[in-house]
């Protein structure tokens, strides 16, 4: 599996003629470029490629610890950090019907073994590890561990050719950003470069804010304490938050590459605190400047983290969702410090977990976002673990 550097836009192999079989039929899954939305890249294999021909070996010009993103969403199932033979620093990604994808020889990884991750997620960076002649990433699409021809954006992919990575995903949020009206309002944050946050308003137009890269994990939180919500990132790159309000923008590093934010009022305060969830470990961190950081063990590596006032006391409180059985599971505290958790059945398997105030209650409501329908259904009820008063259905985002 030794690979080398290959000119850029130099073909090295042709389209195999004749009916699908299957190790050149379309995966269920919807796989894209392994890289950031609009980065142009060239995919080459060559006789003896090893573990297969239908191997590819990503280049392009000074790529040398450019981001690698995850092709379509899916549960890491090996994590690699040896760098002195085959594959190197790899990681691989189950996502489902037998669907796999490997991500190899690269300089660093920012996931960890067990964790969930979305499509556009980034996974480590391109490098030289392991049996590796110079920078590139080893890339394969398997079918019940047989690697197979790649498909991206649905077709077939041309060995040899220069591809731009349409990897330019949508991912759901909420906040009260517009009005201090309590309601939140429905939100994606679109990984282009630059990266942006699109808040829809009342009269279905978007209000457009702009932060962040492709590869950063979006945040919001009233990070000012005025009463409206605020855009945030962190960078899987650097470990940094960027937390952009009226006050202006604030950078601090928090936490591990792997690590994913999340944001609430955790102390009471007028301004929200920032946190992480470590899948690793399935822990929430909250950060607390000049304290020690409160560590809540919760959920598993497998889950999504969510947060929201699940009771209307004010406190934000701590959830977790499972995408495979689409159920949430929230967790509150109560006066006299007892912990309560209760399961909440909603959505379908793969939706992406929203939560936000849609009635202005005081209470966080639950919600689901679908990506092959680009569509937010949101629960409304007494409290969100109370039996549902409603459901709305709408579309925000692209689809995948």
């Amino acid at each position: 599996m030794r690979g080398r550097r290959t000119s850029v836009g130099v073909a090295v192999a042709v389209l195999v003629l004749g009916s699908a079989s299957p190790a050149t039929a379309a995966p269920v899954a919807d796989m894209e470029m392994p890289f950031p939305c609009g980065q142009a890249w060239t995919g080459t294999t060559r006789n003896g490629h090893s573990p297969s021909f239908h191997s590819v070996d990503w280049n392009r010009y000074d790529d040398l610890d450019d981001p690698v993103v995850a092709s379509a969403t899916g549960t890491v199932s090996r994590v690699v950090t040896n760098s002195t033979s085959g594959y190197g620093k790899y990681v691989r990604l189950d996502h489902g019907n037998g669907e796999q994808t490997y991500y190899a020889h690269m300089n660093s990884v920012s996931v960890v073994l067990g964790q969930r991750v979305d499509q556009g997620a980034q996974l480590g960076t391109l490098g030289s590890t392991g049996n590796s002649t110079g920078p590139h990433l080893h890339y394969e699409q398997r079918l019940d561990g047989t690697v197979v021809h790649p498909w991206f954006h649905q077709v077939k992919f041309v060995y040899g050719t220069t591809l731009t990575s349409r990897n330019c995903v949508d991912v759901p949020l909420a906040g009260d950003f517009l009005n201090k009206d309590k309601v939140a309002e429905p939100t994606i944050f679109r990984r282009h470069d630059p990266a942006h946050f699109r808040v829809l308003r009342p009269d279905r137009t978007w209000q457009v804010r702009k932060l962040g890269m492709a590869v950063d994990e979006p945040v919001a939180g009233d990070w000012d304490g005025n009463g409206t919500a605020n855009i945030g990132v962190r960078s899987p790159l650097t470990g940094k938050f960027t937390l952009k309000s009226l006050k202006g923008v604030e950078t601090f590093g928090f936490g591990y590459r792997s690590d994913k934010p999340v944001a609430g009022n955790f102390v009471r305060g007028a301004a929200w605190e920032v946190g992480l969830w470590r899948a690793r470990v399935a822990t929430f961190i909250i950060r607390r400047p000049g304290q020690t950081h409160l560590r809540i063990r919760f959920g598993d590596a497998d889950d999504l983290p969510v947060t929201g006032d699940w009771d209307g006391d004010g406190f934000t409180d701590l959830g977790v969702y499972d995408q495979t059985t689409s159920t949430f599971t929230l967790r509150k505290v109560d006066p006299d410090g007892t912990v309560w958790t209760a399961t909440v059945p909603f959505g379908s398997p793969g939706d992406l977990p929203v939560a936000g105030d849609w009635d202005g209650n005081g209470r966080t409501d639950l919600a689901t976002w679908t990506p092959s329908t680009a569509r937010l259904h949101k629960r409304m009820a007494t409290s969100p673990t109370a039996a549902m008063r409603s459901v709305t259905s709408l579309r925000i985002g692209r689809r995948r």
